[in-house]
């Protein structure tokens, strides 16, 4: 037979265990339902999201200048990028007229960029800036993607070879590849070769 004392302990204990299951089970439901309505309104996301914008060596584009040219926000200003290895048709140079198939370059390069951040990097054989002040770099999306290889690989631009880079070659071997295929500006325009070297399309 069981005292009376004993009893209230067991009974006192029991009444102890049942609420620390309640209070858990309440517990897990609260965290259940907050989880349910982070995830639906993407408050989960959020933390990546910005993780990604403030990815450091990954700035905003702030311009498109042209098919070879963008500005991007680089510590709180504006600098001026010319992609390093490529020639896009001019399309609003000072005293040269626009050229066959340079708006649709500059088209390409903005939707082909997009909202994306990019990635920049200099080139040890070349100059840190042109003449013009600009800084020189390759542009890469946050995947890796080279923008300057694709612009070339697609016909909308020439490999740039008047000047030593190291990816000279790997860019005259895709802008060949695009000249046999005809792509982009090699089906579409009338391409002159100047005596230094440089490639253009004609006026339009």
């Amino acid at each position: 037979m069981v005292s009376v004392p004993a009893a209230e302990n067991e009974r006192r204990a029991y009444n102890r265990l049942m609420r620390r299951r309640r209070g858990f089970n309440l517990a897990s439901l609260i965290i259940f339902i907050i989880l349910v309505v982070a995830t639906k309104s993407g408050w989960l996301n959020k933390p990546a999201q910005v993780a990604q914008v403030n990815q450091p060596g990954l700035y905003s584009v702030s311009k498109f200048v042209d098919g070879d040219t963008i500005e991007v926000n680089m510590n709180g200003h504006n600098e001026t990028i010319r992609f390093i290895g490529i020639d896009t048709p001019e399309t609003h140079k000072p005293n040269t007229p626009v050229q066959c198939y340079g708006p649709e370059a500059a088209a390409f390069t903005k939707s082909f960029i997009g909202s994306n951040n990019v990635r920049l990097q200099a080139d040890p054989m070349d100059t840190n800036r042109d003449r013009y002040g600009r800084l020189l770099r390759y542009v890469y999306l946050p995947d890796g993607t080279l923008v300057d290889a694709k612009l070339i690989s697609e016909g909308y631009a020439f490999a740039y070879t008047l000047f030593p880079f190291q990816q000279k070659e790997a860019f005259v071997s895709l802008e060949n590849q695009a000249k046999q295929a005809k792509k982009g500006l090699w089906g579409a325009c009338q391409v002159t070769v100047e005596p230094g070297g440089k490639e253009q399309t004609q006026a339009r």
